[in-house]
Formats: C-alpha cells, structure tokens, sequence
C-alpha cells in the first residue's frame, strides 16, 4: 500500500493504492505515520517526495473504512482521528525538506498531506475538493494545514461549499505552490531537490522550526531577541563554520555530493 524508495539523500514515498484512487484507511495512515517518524530520524535522508501512484494523488477516505467508522462509538473514533492528526502533524514536523508530487486528484484528507509539506508541486490534472460537507462532517483535522496554506477567507469558501476547484485556483490560493505541465513534474521537482541538497541539514530543520515559531507572532523585543539567538547558535555550530568555511574557500560544502 505504501512504497518508499531511498536514493542519493532523497526518500519517495508513494501511495500505492491505485484501485481505490490512494484512499486513506487506518493501515495506510500507520504505514505513513511509521514511514515519516523512521525517515525523520534517517540522517541517510535530505528530502522526501510524496506522491501517489495511479491517476489520483489520492482521494481522502477509504470507502470500506468509511463504513467501519460508520459503526463507531465517540471514544474510537476519536482514537482514529487521533491517529490521523498524528501522522500529519509528524509530517509536518519533519526535520527534511518536503515536496507533494500532486499530479492528480486531491479529495478531503489528502489535501492535508499535501498541505502538511513544505513545497506542493502540481499539475494542470490536479483538482482539489473538502467535501466533508456534503457528507455531514467537517474537515477538522486537515484544518490547520489547509488554513495555513489557504488562509481564512478562502477556507470559509471552499470548506463550506465543499465545491470542486481547479490547479490553477489551488495555485493562486496557495494550495500548490508551484503549477506545471505534466511533462515538466518530475523535472521541476528534481531541480528543487537540486537546491534543497546543496542546503545545510541541520540549517533545514532550523529553518523549519524558525519558521513555526516566528509565524504569526507580533515583531517585538522578544521575538527579535529569540532569533538574535538562534542565527548566534547556529554561526558557532559545526555546520554554521562549515558552511562559511565552504563559501569563503569557494569549495562545496561537505554536505554536498559531488555531483551537486
């Protein structure tokens, strides 16, 4: 159900459920969950691509599963959402650079997985629909993804009509941050891996972090204090010498393979 592939820093991960269109069920979520924690912790890895195998990147919930939830009580379909919640927030807290491969459709949960990464890559063959609504529900465990890439406004829109949009609105939106044709996915998306390996990768997981702490604070003493900080202790790290070393010597730095 799940393919992972690693190869010169950077991990695939595919959804390989092409018959269901990529549909989540709750061993797939593990096998995603387990997959993002171990490839986390791989300093063999410098990236992930995410992607989904078949015409759809992937279609949210899985229909028998659906059906099994359909027979729940509160307490366990709390533990599955939790399981749901955990594996997102695990993606996004990955320590690595992370790139959606979206070269299809995206339905409901899927859309957070393509949300939770850094860089969403797609094609004019993606469209994106929440369609919680039209089934009674809410798309409360994509939010905070979705949100932050939507914002509010266009949130209160599309998760209230639960109508279907297109590559080019996700784009302008802030659903994808790039939009390509078809024959230009892969390439597009190895020349970011091509700027993403010659990065630092404990600079990565900083900047990551920066990034979650920084958004969305007012820019005040304590914020200044609090990167003045940061940039202080990564200067004086091994990558931070390194790194200035390797500019200043105008050689790569040792993080870089040779053919970077």
């Amino acid at each position: 159900m799940l393919k992972v592939e690693i190869q010169g820093g950077v991990a695939r991960v595919t959804l390989d459920r092409p018959e269901v269109h990529n549909a989540f069920d709750d061993a797939l979520i593990q096998q995603l969950q387990n997959s993002f924690e171990t490839l986390g912790k791989d300093p063999s890895v410098r990236a992930l691509v995410l992607a989904g195998n078949g015409p759809a990147f992937c279609a949210g919930a899985d229909l028998n599963w659906m059906k099994r939830m359909a027979g729940y009580g509160y307490d366990e379909n709390l533990a599955d959402a939790q399981a749901l919640a955990t594996m997102l927030a695990t993606l996004e807290r990955m320590p690595k650079p992370t790139i959606a491969r979206v070269h299809g459709p995206v339905f409901a949960g899927g859309t957070g997985l393509v949300a939770a990464c850094d860089i969403a890559v797609g094609t004019p063959e993606a469209k994106f629909c929440f369609s919680e609504a039209k089934l009674g529900l809410s798309p409360a465990t994509i939010s905070p993804y979705v949100m932050r890439a939507i914002g509010e406004r266009m949130a209160r829109r599309y998760f209230l009509t639960a109508e279907v949009f297109d590559a080019q609105e996700a784009y302008r939106i802030g659903m994808l941050s790039l939009l390509v044709q078809g024959k230009d996915l892969d390439s597009t998306i190895q020349e970011l891996l091509k700027h993403l390996l010659a990065g630092g990768p404990e600079a990565h997981a900083q900047i990551k972090d920066l990034i979650r702490t920084v958004t969305h604070r007012p820019i005040d003493d304590a914020l200044g204090a609090e990167t003045a900080k940061r940039i202080a202790e990564i200067r004086v790290s091994a990558e931070g010498k390194e790194g200035i070393a390797s500019f200043l010597e105008k050689r790569k730095a040792s993080w870089c393979s040779p053919e970077s």
